[in-house]
């Protein structure tokens, strides 16, 4: 990517939308990321493109929030903004997910804005997904598929069947994981471990997949669930072990 102008929040005072060190990418097409949103960011974007067309490298921009752009945060923000003419955005978390029922679906819905994530959703049947921009694919045998993801890829298991369960959490553990999540109670996890065992898994092995999945606090829900899982992640950078029934 090239003719983009990075803008950085170089520091902040007071109460202010985002921390010193948040970065977004102004093109004069698109954007990627944010800086806070609202009025600072919209005159940001406005100097980022007007660099662009003038052609300048670097400008420093000294924003008070209150007074001068009619934000309640009242804090003041400097921003510096630096032309990049060769831009390489951070690779995203690959995500795959497994089940396109109603967990799935919640799934999907909360964690494809983030940007840190590249989601493949994976389910038996090709009418199963709803329309989506997130990269599907169908399989048979979804444990078979498991062999295709990147050793660093970070899996969430949400079927429709408890057997297909149990063959992607025997596959993955013996192909690898970032980190794996499985939806379920305390007794079906209990039962699972006893059959993973007798699959030949260790327990410090099988203590690496998470279950239950999401916070019991926000109810189990597929919405409410979902929300625990991405806050666990972003939180961590892993599933999170919380209780929830399949």
């Amino acid at each position: 990517m090239s003719g983009a102008i990075r803008i950085t929040v170089a520091k902040t005072a007071g109460s202010a939308p985002r921390d010193a060190g948040t970065q977004m990418l102004v093109w004069a097409d698109r954007t990627e990321g944010t800086i806070g949103g609202g009025r600072l960011e919209w005159e940001a974007m406005i100097a980022a493109r007007r660099m662009l067309a003038e052609g300048r490298q670097t400008q420093r921009m000294q924003m008070p929030l209150g007074p001068h752009l009619g934000q309640c945060c009242g804090g003041a923000v400097t921003l510096e903004l630096q032309a990049a003419a060769d831009i390489t955005l951070p690779p995203a978390r690959p995500l795959w997910i497994y089940g396109a029922g109603h967990v799935g679906r919640a799934l999907v819905h909360v964690m494809q804005p983030l940007p840190d994530f590249a989601i493949t959703w994976v389910d038996t049947h090709a009418d199963r997904f709803p329309e989506t921009d997130v990269e599907t694919l169908v399989a048979a045998d979804p444990a078979m598929i498991v062999k295709h993801a990147p050793p660093d890829a970070e899996h969430l298991i949400v079927t429709y069947s408890h057997e297909l369960d149990l063959a992607l959490c025997h596959a993955l553990l013996r192909h690898g994981f970032q980190s794996a999540g499985l939806i379920g109670s305390a007794t079906k996890w209990a039962r699972f471990k006893s059959r993973l065992a007798a699959l030949g898994h260790t327990p410090a092995s099988i203590s690496r997949i998470a279950c239950p999945i999401g916070d019991p606090g926000l109810g189990k829900h597929p919405a409410a669930i979902a929300l625990g899982v991405a806050t666990a992640m972003i939180d961590t950078g892993k599933t999170g072990a919380k209780d929830q029934s399949a």
